[in-house]
């Protein structure tokens, strides 16, 4: 993998793992419905005027079933599902779970015949799932059947992104990532049209409240997605879904900074291992880049 790939699954795993502390915020005060069905619109919003400005058309139309069931998957799904799950548990604890969807790409990749499920793979999987289960600090929340289902909530959010993201890489080499994007964004707002106009109602936004939805909708579901998209074209999807495995290191530093969520004990082995299952599962060898690029810069 590219050193700019690298740095795009940094950006990623950096603004994704911040997202879990917005919805920490914005989900109490606006609901599950209206804060995703609202940060669609505004991602819609933010794509229909790249389009513009960039002048780049948007899908043909017998593409938007396609796109259709892709949002579903990778968007209207996971929006609604991690905010509910942010009603219960601390963001950290989301951003760990959501570690688990480069296992589902991985599997079904494998399983619609779009990579091999090699021994290496397979074991940066399992490292990672272990660095995730170090991660997990253990007495913050008390365990209820409430945590119990936001627990399964992010699973199933992270399943939906997980298995979604192999469409997602063949909607991405077929069409271009902006316009794919946006349509994919419209559709999620369509989708998720109807349940949020009912619950707009019992909606109680307050300033942080918004100033989160406008940077979940515009910067993380926005540009960041569309990013992911542009980064699936160059890589294969389980590297490029591999961004979640270092998510949860980020979502617990800033749920650790800004929410005063406890840092547990685990944070620093489990660090190293996510690290390490990044390595597995892209095949990017850092060590070898630094030595290439010592060379090159001897050379000169």
């Amino acid at each position: 993998m590219h050193p700019r790939h690298l740095l795009q699954l940094l950006v990623l795993s950096a603004t994704w793992g911040g997202s879990f502390v917005l919805l920490r915020i914005a989900s109490p005060a606006l609901g599950p419905w209206v804060l995703g069905g609202v940060r669609c619109a505004l991602a819609a919003v933010a794509f229909a005027v790249l389009l513009r400005a960039l002048r780049q058309p948007w899908p043909p139309w017998h593409a938007w079933p396609e796109l259709a069931a892709v949002s579903l998957l990778t968007v209207a799904a996971p929006f609604v599902l991690f905010p509910i799950a942010a009603l219960h548990v601390p963001a950290g604890y989301s951003a760990v779970l959501n570690a688990t969807s480069p296992m589902f790409s991985v599997m079904t990749a494998a399983a619609m015949g779009d990579e091999k499920l090699t021994l290496r793979k397979a074991l940066g999987c399992a490292v990672g799932f272990g660095g995730v289960l170090l991660l997990v600090r253990l007495g913050p929340i008390e365990p209820s059947m409430s945590v119990l289902l936001a627990a399964l909530a992010c699973i199933a959010a992270a399943a939906t992104y997980g298995v979604g993201a192999v469409w997602m890489r063949r909607v991405a080499v077929r069409h271009s990532p902006l316009s794919a994007s946006a349509a994919v964004h419209v559709s999620a707002m369509a989708i998720l049209a109807g349940p949020t106009i009912i619950a707009l109602p019992s909606a109680r936004p307050t300033i942080a409240a918004v100033l989160a939805l406008l940077f979940l909708g515009i910067a993380t579901s926005g540009l960041m997605y569309w990013l992911s998209m542009r980064l699936m074209r160059e890589v294969s999807t389980s590297a490029a879904t591999s961004s979640a495995f270092l998510i949860p290191v980020f979502g617990i530093v800033w749920g650790s900074i800004f929410l005063n969520e406890p840092l547990g004990k685990g944070m620093l082995p489990g660090c190293v291992a996510i690290l390490f299952a990044i390595v597995l599962v892209t095949g990017a060898n850092p060590i070898r880049f630094l030595l290439v690029r010592d060379r090159g810069r001897r050379k000169t």
